[in-house]
């Protein structure tokens, strides 16, 4: 990306500088409440306000997997497409809606190998793909909020997240491999999640009391 400065006098020329060795510190790094995230917890899924409030003109969504990469691609859609689902609440100020998704989280446990009584937090980018808008989140950058059990015998959820063990060595990736990271092709191995009658149904019930984390 090109920058031009509205000051020419204090920048230093210099041809010989190279990103090689540089690795572009990861966002999880820093505070990112603003940022769009994707969270799986209790048996639910769903993003946080800042991916509705960026497609302010969309109410529903199709959540799609990458099993090879590892990622999911939260697409906006019409109501009356496939698979589609309300991402938001459907009266009064928008709000994220968690989706309870049995079936759907026990396969990303599955496919990632993750304990189903933590918190996970994914961070994403909204991307044009096709001259498609879609939300791309990486399930191998998860932040794990670890839970255990005091002994009062109460549920204690971790404040602080943990990370994957390949990030205690790194601040991030190097810079051409943070390029690649987040290409996609919108429908390129992807698998489009839905929710059965039934399921929905229970949704449905219980969105009124489902949690919402940013």
């Amino acid at each position: 990306m090109n920058v031009t400065p509205q000051n020419n006098e204090d920048i230093i020329e210099d041809n010989d500088f190279s990103y090689d060795g540089f690795q572009v510190v990861r966002g999880e790094f820093f505070a990112h409440i603003y940022e769009p995230s994707f969270t799986l917890n209790n048996y639910k899924c769903g993003v946080n306000t800042a991916c509705i409030k960026r497609l302010p003109d969309y109410d529903y969504v199709q959540i799609l997997v990458n099993p090879s990469t590892k990622k999911v691609a939260v697409r906006p859609c019409k109501e009356e497409e496939k698979d589609s689902l309300r991402w938001c609440s459907a009266s009064g100020k928008r709000t994220p809606k968690q989706i309870t998704c049995r079936i759907f989280y026990a396969k990303i446990m599955s496919l990632m190998n993750w304990d189903a009584n933590y918190r996970y937090k994914l961070l994403g980018k909204l991307i044009r793909s096709n001259d498609e808008l879609l939300y791309v989140f990486d399930l191998n950058s998860a932040e794990t909020f670890k839970r255990s059990i005091t002994e009062n015998g109460k549920v204690k959820t971790q404040k602080t997240p943990t990370y994957p063990d390949d990030w205690k060595n790194q601040f991030g990736l190097p810079v051409v491999e943070h390029r690649k990271s987040m290409q996609v092709n919108t429908f390129d191995n992807y698998a489009v999640f839905s929710l059965n009658p039934e399921q929905e149904k229970t949704s449905r019930s219980t969105e009124s009391r489902g949690d919402i984390y940013e």
